[in-house]
């Protein structure tokens, strides 16, 4: 009901290209699970698992809702941290290894523990408390 001149887009999302090495980039997808698996636990008491069971869905809603109006937005906003893998890193393990391999999401885990490996565990005292990467892992100046 607002009219379209009284509104400002914004699409934030991480956008960056990371390798690991010289022949294999990053899915930036998986940061964004990864993402969502920590924040589900931090703030809704979700398992890992049921994460990855959501996480279909998820993706369906943004390729029928979100990606169809990126080109409408009036700003794009990058979120991507470059430290921010290191910092998930601790959070996501821990949830991660909790699947057990009779689950059929045991793969998906498997993957994303292989996939973290790759980073070094930075502290998440280092991250400041005003950044974003604060309302994955908690502790923003912003939470009341």
């Amino acid at each position: 009901m607002i009219p379209k001149d009284q509104k400002y887009k914004i699409y934030i999302s991480p956008f960056a290209q990371i390798n690991i090495d010289n022949n294999t980039p990053i899915n930036l997808t998986d940061l964004r699970l990864l993402r969502r698996i920590v924040r589900d636990l931090q703030f809704r008491n979700t398992s890992a698992e049921k994460t990855l069971s959501m996480w279909p869905s998820v993706r369906r809603g943004e390729y029928k809702w979100i990606y169809p109006h990126i080109e409408s937005a009036d700003f794009i906003f990058n979120s991507e941290l470059t430290y921010e893998f290191s910092v998930l890193k601790h959070f996501a393990k821990n949830a991660l290894l909790k699947i057990n391999q009779d689950s059929e999401h045991f793969v998906q885990a498997n993957r994303l523990l292989k996939f973290i490996k790759y980073f070094d565990e930075i502290d998440s005292d280092y991250v400041p408390h005003n950044s974003l990467l604060r309302e994955f892992i908690g502790g923003s100046i912003f939470e009341q």
